[in-house]
């Protein structure tokens, strides 16, 4: 239990009376009062007094107390307030509603984070998942994704709060840490919520780390899943989506699961497998031979969806010097680029060529 949250409780008392108020927990040490000065006293009578009068209030040494029991009805910690009068007992009661609600929802709160860290990083049986989620009061039908927030360069501690403050519904939303770089944020959706939808989200994450902490993130994006059970495959996804990202679109900085395509097939790949396919498609020469002006010709002649005209515009050179480039390839290689199933071929080779180049980088 964090004390922070009681003394939070407790300095707005100072609003309400000018009495003193503050806790104790069950070894009798001041662990939050509206006197500050006081904070660690150790109090070890007032807690035996305290421990023998069970949920009853108590008066000790001109000041009430009444204890906050934890689940097990056992003494954790007490409430007090200065005085043994009538006052002092209605005030101590109510300081102690107060407490014991924040309490309660810090608890709960802090279980139903752990509870979801536990789902995503799959450290709980699914049977359990049901079970755990009725104790915790949790809808276990309701769409949610998971974005994994990735920090590139430098990492800060306080990149968690800063990213629960973007999602204010504790009881629906979680910020989760997973390392020293990478956050998990499990965020519950409408039943309509779109993939652009989840693209605004994860460009407001990035924005507000970008200015807030100057910190350069990369984030993946799952898919939605309409069960809790499904809450570690959407984080999974997540994870993919970085890690075929960085291979095959470096330049991008927010990554759909989704969105992979083809380049998530080859990821998955054996590079025994991807070795083969390359020696089978460039029988006469190995892609190695095409240097990079040639790599650069083709990348663009993609780019513009095999339209030779655009692609000579694009690339400020006649029309007849393209064709004869193009040529050129077909001589090295063996493909025409300008017959679509040899251009498929060609451009599922490169991508496996990328994807072995960044294997061999790790």
């Amino acid at each position: 239990m964090s004390n922070s949250v009681f003394q939070g409780v407790i300095q707005q008392l100072n609003n309400v009376s000018d009495r003193l108020f503050g806790v104790i927990d069950s070894e009798g040490c001041v662990v939050s009062c509206t006197d500050i000065s006081l904070l660690g006293e150790r109090w070890p009578d007032a807690a035996v007094k305290v421990n023998g009068a069970g949920e009853q209030a108590v008066t000790f040494a001109q000041k009430t107390f009444r204890a906050i029991l934890n689940s097990a009805s056992m003494f954790e910690y007490a409430a007090f307030c200065a005085g043994d009068d009538e006052q002092a007992k209605l005030l101590c009661n109510v300081v102690h509603i107060a407490l014991n609600d924040a309490k309660g929802y810090y608890e709960e709160k802090h279980d139903r984070g752990t509870f979801v860290k536990n789902i995503i990083m799959d450290n709980i049986l699914p049977g359990d998942i049901y079970i755990r989620a009725k104790e915790l009061h949790f809808a276990t039908d309701a769409p949610r994704v998971v974005f994994l927030v990735r920090q590139v360069g430098h990492s800060d501690v306080t990149t968690v709060d800063v990213l629960t403050g973007l999602f204010p519904d504790k009881l629906q939303d979680f910020v989760v840490s997973i390392n020293e770089t990478d956050v998990a944020i499990v965020k519950q959706l409408g039943n309509s919520t779109s993939a652009e939808d989840l693209e605004k989200i994860a460009v407001n994450v990035e924005d507000t780390l970008k200015n807030e902490l100057f910190i350069k993130p990369i984030i993946g994006i799952g898919t939605v899943v309409t069960h809790l059970r499904e809450l570690a495959d959407s984080y999974k996804e997540a994870q993919t989506a970085i890690d075929v990202g960085k291979v095959f679109d470096t330049e991008k900085t927010i990554i759909n699961y989704e969105n992979l395509g083809i380049g998530r097939l080859i990821y998955q790949l054996p590079t025994t497998l991807c070795d083969i396919f390359l020696t089978e498609v460039f029988k006469k020469n190995s892609i190695d031979a095409l240097d990079q002006e040639t790599l650069f010709t083709i990348n663009k002649f993609f780019e513009n969806n095999l339209n030779v005209s655009e692609t000579s515009r694009k690339l400020f050179v006649h029309r007849n010097t393209l064709v004869y480039r193009l040529e050129k390839i077909k001589k090295l290689t063996g493909l025409d680029l300008r017959l679509f199933d040899h251009a498929i071929i060609f451009k599922v080779a490169l991508m496996v060529r990328k994807y072995l180049s960044s294997r061999e980088t790790r």
